[in-house]
């Protein structure tokens, strides 16, 4: 079973202000009329997650949609032998679990709260059939399927065809690009073992990638954080493509 609460909570003002905003910045809903917005805003089940919670795994039933107010969730699988790999990280304004909601079929990622967490839920039951009476709403979900498509393609790629540098180099500005941070603010809310979970690569290869970095004054390194000073090297880096592994 999904592990977010599944009673039905009174949901404080602030918050139900705050999913408003949320749907109405969105891609995907902001095209909604203002009475749909607020039909769509009543079926969702308010929820706050501290670090580390479930919010669903691999195999549960995919019987939501779920919008992040705050915090950051973290879209990831893993192996038998307690290996991981992080798909995604899912941060404010964002909605994920939208596969597996459109089609029914069970879970294919787990779902948790990297840090402490304010979401929305809707459930399938609601949610396919307001998509019916919004036939618009429909091509915003293909749209948003096809990004997530060209997400999943590209992360496939840079560990496919490019080197240690090249990942890790994409997977921060790909992190900055996302969240549109700005030069001179490019702080980066990640650990060092997401981040090589995110590329595929031991913490340690990591953390000496960073340091060599660093010592460039091309990143910051902070508690629970990486900072972009210099994104022009970097880039350099993903175009050149062709640098030995050890090459730092």
């Amino acid at each position: 079973m999904t592990s977010v609460p599944q009673e039905q909570k009174a949901v404080p003002r602030s918050a139900a202000s705050s999913l408003v905003a949320v749907l109405r910045k969105h891609s995907m809903f902001c095209g909604l009329d203002p009475e749909a917005l607020d039909q769509l805003c009543r079926y969702a089940r308010h929820s706050t997650l501290k670090r580390g919670a479930t919010i669903f795994s691999k195999g549960d039933p995919g019987n939501s949609l779920i919008a992040v107010i705050s915090g950051t969730v973290k879209i990831s699988i893993s192996s038998a032998d307690g290996r991981s790999a992080i798909l995604n990280l899912i941060g404010a304004g964002e909605i994920f679990g939208e596969v597996a909601l459109l089609d029914g079929l069970a879970r294919t990622t787990d779902a948790i709260a990297s840090t402490n967490c304010e979401i929305f839920v809707i459930d399938r039951r609601e949610f396919i059939p307001f998509v019916r009476s919004q036939p618009a709403l429909a091509m915003k979900l293909i749209e948003l399927l096809c990004t997530r498509v060209r997400w999943t393609s590209n992360q496939v790629e840079e560990v496919i065809l490019q080197n240690l540098p090249g990942r890790l180099a994409s997977a921060l500005i790909r992190l900055t690009d996302k969240y549109k941070l700005a030069p001179g603010g490019r702080s980066i809310a990640i650990t060092q073992q997401e981040i090589s979970e995110m590329v595929g690569m031991t913490r340690e290869s990591i953390n000496k990638q960073l340091r060599a970095w660093a010592a460039r004054n091309w990143v910051r390194l902070e508690h629970g954080a990486i900072v972009v000073l210099k994104v022009e090297p970097l880039q350099a880096l993903i175009e050149a493509g062709a640098a030995n592994d050890g090459d730092f």
